[in-house]
């Protein structure tokens, strides 16, 4: 990784991503000696500005960004590092400096789809002629995709099982939709239980 320090004065600007969620954390800031420390340890380390020197994430806080991916872009002076986080990441105790988390991934672009598709009334679309169909037929759909993600669980086959549990996502999403919901409200009231346990 030919990264260019010289172009800002020895840093380079690092954009921190949580790897499951997709959630920008926050925006910090490497020399060449906090990059090979992050590569070395395998968390998190900045080069502080306003403290002048090194500065691994959670040092204080206990709260380390654990790497999992670290990307260059074109111009070879920013880093994209993906991460698994301890807790939070703000200071303030929020789960990122822009705000509370919002976990996003490919299922919310395949939900994405699913709602253009029927709101765009796609004919030749699986998703469409399904969803015109109404919800007992989608809510069938739903149960039969359960059933066999349980045939599938109780065998050996990895890929069959994958893929029936694949099915059961996306008729899922299909049932969100014919009921006027999205995964955002399914995860609001987890949070809600989460919070509640803790």
């Amino acid at each position: 990784m030919n990264i260019d320090f010289n172009k800002s004065k020895g840093l380079v600007p690092v954009i921190i991503q949580d790897c499951l969620t997709l959630q920008v954390l926050m925006l910090g800031y490497m020399n060449e000696e906090a990059f090979e420390k992050t590569k070395k340890e395998g968390k998190v380390t900045f080069f502080s500005r306003s403290k002048n020197r090194l500065w691994t994430k959670g040092e204080t806080s206990k709260n380390y960004l654990w790497v999992k991916d670290i990307s260059l872009d074109c111009d070879q002076d920013t880093l994209l590092i993906k991460v698994s986080p301890d807790g939070p990441t703000c200071h303030t105790g929020m789960y990122s400096c822009f705000g509370e988390k919002t976990s996003q991934g490919f299922v919310y672009e395949l939900q994405n789809v699913i709602e253009q598709r029927i709101d765009n009334k796609t004919e030749n679309s699986y998703t469409f002629q399904l969803y015109q169909k109404g919800i007992n037929k989608v809510a069938q759909k739903v149960g039969e995709e359960a059933v066999e993600v349980v045939i599938e669980a109780k065998d050996n086959n990895e890929t069959l099982f994958k893929n029936e549990a694949a099915d059961l996502l996306y008729h899922y999403l299909v049932l969100l939709k014919s009921k006027g919901f999205k995964l955002e409200d399914i995860e609001t009231v987890l949070r809600g239980r989460h919070k509640k346990n803790k």
